[in-house]
C-alpha cells in the first residue's frame, strides 16, 4: 500500500534525484576548477564522483535540522547502519596493499603459463578471466586495481588499436562486476544486502557464482580470440607485478589480516581494531609497502555511506514500484538502472522493501551486477580502472559512448548466463 509522502520524503527524493544528475555532470566541476582557480579545491571535490552522494546526504541532514530540529536529524542518522561502508574501506585498503597485489599478480602469471597458448595471449586471457574472479576473494576494487595495473604495464600503450583498448576495458568492467559474486563480501552491491537477505557463501556460489564464472570465461575468451593476432605480436617479458618482492612471512601476515577482517565483516568494532593493527604493521615495515589506498578507500566508503543516508528516505516510493514488477521485468530494470546510478545504491534501495520473494532477491542482485560495466559510475571499482587506464586512450580519456558500446556484448553474455542457465 502506497504511503502519502510528507515534505521530508518529497525533499529527500528531490535531493536524491539531484545527486544522480550530479554524478553525470561531475566533469563540469573539474572544468570549473581550471576556469576558477581561486576555488579549485571545492570544484575538484565536487568533481569526484565518489563524493556526490556523501555531499548530498549532508544537504539532506541540513534540511532535516532546519525542518525538524537537531534531535530528529541525529535520531535518523543514528538509525542508519554504516557497517558495510566501513568494511568496504578496510577491506579495500588491505586487499590493495603491495604484498597482496604482488601475490595475486604472481599467481596470475603462473596460471597463464599453464595454458597451451602463446605467452602474451595466455597472459591476456588470464588477466580478463581469473583476475576478475579473484575479485571474489580480494574484493572487486582490489581486483580492478590489480588487473588494470597489469594490463597497462603489459598491453596498454600509445599506438595500440583503439578498438582493442575499448573492448578490453568493456570486458574488464563487466567481468569485474559479475566476477565478485562467488562470495558475499567482495562485490559492493552484494555486500549491501548479504546480511539482510541471507546471501551466504553457499548461496552465492550455487545461485550466482557459477553462472558468473561461465560468463567471465566466455567474455575473456571472445576478446582474446578477436585480438589474438595483435596479442601474438607482443613481447614475452615477465611483468614486474608478477614478481614477489616481499618476504613470505610479510605476505602471510597481510593475508591473515585479510582473512580475519572478512570473518568479522559484520562486527565493525573487531575489523576496525584489526585495521588499526594492520596500519601499525605497515608502518613498522615500510620497505615492503607501497602507498596504501587510504584516499581511494575513503572515497568509496563515503560514497556508500551517503547512499545509506539518502536511501533511508526512499522506501515510500520504491517499495510499491519494485513490488509491482515481475522477476524478469525487475531483472532488466535493475540492469538498466545500474547504468545511470551505482549498483550498490540499487541493491541497497531494494533491501528497503520488506517481505520480498527469493525471485525478487535474485533479479535485483543479478540485474545490478549485470549492468555494472556499462558506465564508469555503474560499479564502485570502475573509477579506479578508469584512472589507471585512461592515459592510454586518445585525448587521455575513455569515451562514455565507446565504453557503453564495448560493454554491451559482454553484458549480453552475462544476461544469457543469469537468465538462461538453470538454478
Amino acid at each position: 500500500m502506497a504511503t502519502t509522502p510528507g515534505l521530508v520524503e518529497i525533499a529527500a527524493v528531490a535531493i536524491f534525484a539531484i545527486a544522480l544528475l550530479h554524478t553525470f555532470s561531475a566533469h563540469y566541476f573539474q572544468a570549473l576548477a581550471h576556469a576558477q582557480p581561486n576555488h579549485a579545491g571545492l570544484w575538484h571535490l565536487l568533481g569526484e564522483v565518489e563524493v556526490v552522494f556523501g555531499f548530498w546526504a549532508a544537504v539532506l541532514l541540513v534540511f532535516l535540522v532546519t525542518h525538524s530540529g537537531t534531535g530528529h536529524a541525529l535520531q535518523y542518522l543514528e538509525s542508519r547502519n554504516f557497517t558495510e561502508p566501513a568494511f568496504v574501506f578496510v577491506i579495500m585498503v588491505i586487499a590493495a596493499s603491495r604484498p597482496i597485489i604482488d601475490l595475486a599478480g604472481a599467481l596470475l602469471h603462473v596460471m597463464s603459463r599453464a595454458l597451451p597458448l602463446e605467452r602474451p595471449v595466455a597472459y591476456y586471457f588470464t588477466l580478463l578471466s581469473i583476475g576478475p574472479l579473484f575479485g571474489s576473494f580480494i574484493t572487486e576494487p582490489a581486483a580492478m586495481t590489480l588487473a588494470a595495473l597489469l594490463l597497462r604495464q603489459r598491453f596498454f600503450r600509445r599506438g595500440a588499436p583503439q578498438s582493442f583498448l575499448y573492448v578490453t576495458v568493456g570486458v574488464l568492467f563487466v567481468n569485474i562486476s559479475i566476477g565478485g559474486t562467488l562470495t558475499p563480501y567482495a562485490a559492493p552491491p552484494v555486500l549491501m544486502v548479504a546480511d539482510k537477505w541471507g546471501l551466504d557463501l553457499a548461496t552465492m556460489l550455487t545461485t550466482f557464482g557459477w553462472k558468473a564464472a561461465i560468463a567471465v570465461l566466455v567474455n575473456a575468451a571472445a576478446a582474446t580470440f578477436a585480438y589474438r593476432a595483435f596479442l601474438g605480436r607482443q613481447t614475452t617479458m615477465t611483468p614486474a607485478l608478477a614478481k614477489l618482492e616481499a618476504p613470505g612471512w610479510v605476505i602471510a601476515v597481510h593475508v591473515a589480516f585479510l582473512v580475519f577482517v572478512v570473518i568479522f565483516s559484520h562486527h565493525a568494532i573487531v575489523f576496525v581494531a584489526l585495521f588499526l593493527f594492520f596500519l601499525g604493521f605497515t608502518e613498522a615495515y615500510p620497505r615492503y609497502q607501497s602507498r596504501l589506498m587510504i584516499r581511494e578507500g575513503l572515497l568509496v566508503a563515503f560514497f556508500l555511506a551517503g547512499l545509506v543516508v539518502l536511501g533511508g528516505q526512499q522506501k515510500w516510493w520504491l517499495e510499491p514500484l519494485l513490488t509491482n514488477m515481475g522477476p524478469t521485468t525487475l531483472y532488466f530494470g535493475a540492469t538498466l538502472l545500474t547504468a545511470i546510478t551505482d549498483n550498490a545504491a540499487l541493491t541497497y534501495l531494494g533491501s528497503l522493501v520488506e517481505g520480498v520473494s527469493e525471485a525478487f532477491k535474485y533479479s535485483m542482485v543479478a540485474g545490478a551486477v549485470t549492468g555494472g560495466g556499462l558506465t564508469v559510475i555503474a560499479n564502485a571499482p570502475n573509477p579506479a580502472g578508469y584512472a589507471i587506464l585512461k592515459d592510454s586512450f586518445e585525448d587521455g580519456s575513455i569515451g562514455a559512448l565507446g565504453l557503453l558500446a564495448a560493454a554491451i556484448p559482454p553484458t549480453l553474455v552475462a544476461i544469457a548466463a543469469f537468465q538462461l542457465l538453470p538454478g
